[in-house]
């Protein structure tokens, strides 16, 4: 983990190969959406997604990652009140209404894409269909303000402003971040933050910006697994993720097929 590095692209071969770790990044989650149903483990899911990396000459970047010990899985599934970080599990199998959070992270040839989604299981409740819809539509309108010459609080700023204005709340503890050699680069970007202030956005950048989105709160707390982040009051939570490049033509959206 990096904060103080930060990665800029400058050859069309580094580009490239971002671009095709974001296709594959891509092509995992889109497999693992496509398995998701009510009865399957978020274990097997995690299986589907690391097959699909490993067969395309790539390997997971989630696994073995650092932190209270040695993350054991390719993607974190989070289910209902758990907004990130959520360790796959044989015994943890999907239910008719859950919401489940699904991230995953790719290296190949020594570059990072990260994305993730949030989707629902069979028939979900009005309720949990508006915080999807919130979530994912305040990442496009982050993505918008990736732009060179704005600032990171101009990114911070419009999720802010987007999901509190639906009545929802953004976490405080955790944020997206520059993605590139490692997957955790400078700079930090939050999901809240004031306009014009922050580090200024530069062509060649990498961003992996990830509104997460809460009811009730927006205090967390950690689960007993010590990785699993869980809403303080147990209300449903949402987490919608893209790398994306920053060009002269405007952001570009690399975690796509």
């Amino acid at each position: 983990m990096s904060w103080d590095r930060q990665i800029i692209l400058k050859s069309p071969k580094e580009i490239a190969i971002m671009r095709e770790a974001g296709r594959i990044n891509a092509l995992a989650l889109q497999a693992v959406r496509e398995a998701a149903r009510p009865g399957i483990s978020t274990a097997e899911l995690d299986a589907i997604a690391e097959e699909v990396i490993r067969s395309h000459g790539a390997v997971p970047a989630f696994k073995g990652y650092p932190g209270p010990y040695p993350y054991p899985a390719t993607i974190t599934a989070s289910i209902n009140d758990e907004l990130v970080h959520g360790i796959p599990s044989e015994k943890r199998r999907l239910r008719e209404g859950d919401i489940v959070s699904i991230d995953c992270g790719t290296i190949y040839k020594g570059y990072v894409a990260d994305s993730a989604f949030t989707m629902g299981i069979g028939k979900i409740s009005p309720e949990a269909q508006r915080l999807l819809e919130v979530t994912e539509r305040a990442l496009y309108v982050g993505i918008d303000k990736l732009r060179a010459g704005n600032r990171v609080g101009d990114v911070s700023a419009a999720i802010q402003h987007y999901v509190e204005s639906h009545g929802y709340h953004v976490t405080r503890e955790y944020t997206g971040h520059g993605v590139g050699r490692e997957m955790h680069e400078g700079p930090s970007v939050p999901n809240y933050g004031l306009p014009g202030r922050g580090v200024m956005l530069r062509v060649g950048m990498v961003i992996a910006l990830e509104p997460m989105v809460l009811v009730g709160t927006p205090k967390t707390r950690v689960l007993p697994d010590r990785w699993t982040v869980a809403s303080a009051d147990g209300s449903l939570t949402a987490h919608f993720e893209h790398s994306v490049a920053i060009t002269e033509d405007g952001p570009v959206i690399l975690t796509v097929v």
